[in-house]
Formats: C-alpha cells, structure tokens, sequence
C-alpha cells in the first residue's frame, strides 16, 4: 500500500513542454472552480496545507505536481468552471489540461471531484464525457458527504450517478472534514497506479 503521508511539492507547471520526465504512474485531481479539490487533496495526503485552499475560484493557475515517496505524482488541476479570469486565461487553462491528459502516457487515472449537493452541472458531464470519448481511467468522487444525511447521501448519489450513466462502483462518497471514504480513495489509486504504464520505473 502507498504512503500518502510521504509527499512533497515537485514543480508548477504552465507549459505542456516543461512537464516532469513521465517516470511512475501520474494521478490527475479535475473540478470545477471551488468545488473542493485542493481539501480533498489534503486529507489525501493528511496535511492541512500541501495544496493551498482559497475561497476565490481560479486559485491554481497551473498543474502542480506533487511526488510520493513510494513512486507516484499527484497533480492538481486548474479548476473549470467559474473563474473570474478573462477568456484568454480560461483557453489557455483548458488547453494545459486537455494537452496534458490526452498527451501523458503515464497518467493512470484523473479523479473528477463533484459535489453531492447539487445536481449534475454541464460542465461536469462535459469533463466526464470526454474522458470517456477519449479512453481515459477515471474516478468521480462526491465531496462534501458530510453536509448530507445518510439518506440524503444515497438519494443524491443515486440521481448524480444516472445522470452520468454511471455504476455505483466507478465513483467515491467522500468528506474531507470527516474522512468518510479517504481510505477507499487510497486503495483506489493505488490499483490504477499498479496498472499504468512505466510502472516498472518506479522512483524513490
């Protein structure tokens, strides 16, 4: 099983021709601007700020790579969706992340973070779409469990996954408040990263 704990910052990236060499399995962290990503990174990894959290949507404005010990990189997402930043900016953000998912061979899988609130948004079954147009692994997680009831967790999760035309199997209930799901989310990972390619040269 992989640590998660062991993990340091590797490097911002704003150009597609300054990624890190492709040497051990990759995990993408994609949503919509404010939706939880950079908390549920952190209880991932079980710091309180490795990734910075803001209230302003559009506060990461390149991939963030993070290293495991064990032999995996961690990347954060420019959030879609919202953000007060002119098209220009926002172009450019969806061409780094498209550029970047549908070119790196080592990516093993891109996490789609959701919030189990509210019903599905476009921009959300968008990303989930062409994920799945383009042959990409993915995992949705439903954040935010801990804002719901038992009952209302499973309703809502029920509605979001036929909206998506999903199995239960192929998403996460989590909280980043309370772990609910943490431990799952690990073990999750763990199976896509064993999987991708390059595995094989691991580093520490």
């Amino acid at each position: 099983m992989i640590d998660f704990t062991k993990i340091a910052f590797l490097d911002s990236v704003y150009n597609l021709k300054r990624l890190p060499e492709p040497v051990c399995p990759e995990i993408a962290f994609a949503g919509r601007s404010n939706v939880g990503k950079s908390s549920l990174i952190n209880k991932l990894v079980n710091r309180k700020n490795l990734v910075k959290t803001s209230s302003k949507p559009g506060k990461t404005e390149s991939l963030n790579f993070f290293k495991l010990e064990g032999g995996m990189y961690l990347v954060d997402l420019p959030g879609y969706g919202f953000a007060r930043k002119d098209q220009k900016t926002r172009t450019a953000w969806q061409e780094l992340i498209s550029g970047y998912i549908l070119s790196r061979a080592v990516l093993a899988c891109v996490v789609v973070i959701i919030d189990l609130r509210h019903e599905l948004k476009k921009l959300d079954r968008d990303m989930v779409d062409w994920l799945a147009a383009n042959g990409k692994n993915f995992l949705i997680i439903y954040t935010k469990a801990d804002k719901l009831s038992n009952n209302e967790q499973a309703k809502q999760a029920a509605a979001l996954d036929a909206a998506l035309n999903i199995r239960p199997t192929e998403r996460l209930l989590f909280s980043a408040k309370t772990g609910q799901g943490c431990k799952e989310l690990k073990q999750r990972l763990a199976e896509f990263a064993s999987c991708a390619p390059l595995h094989q040269h691991e580093v520490t």
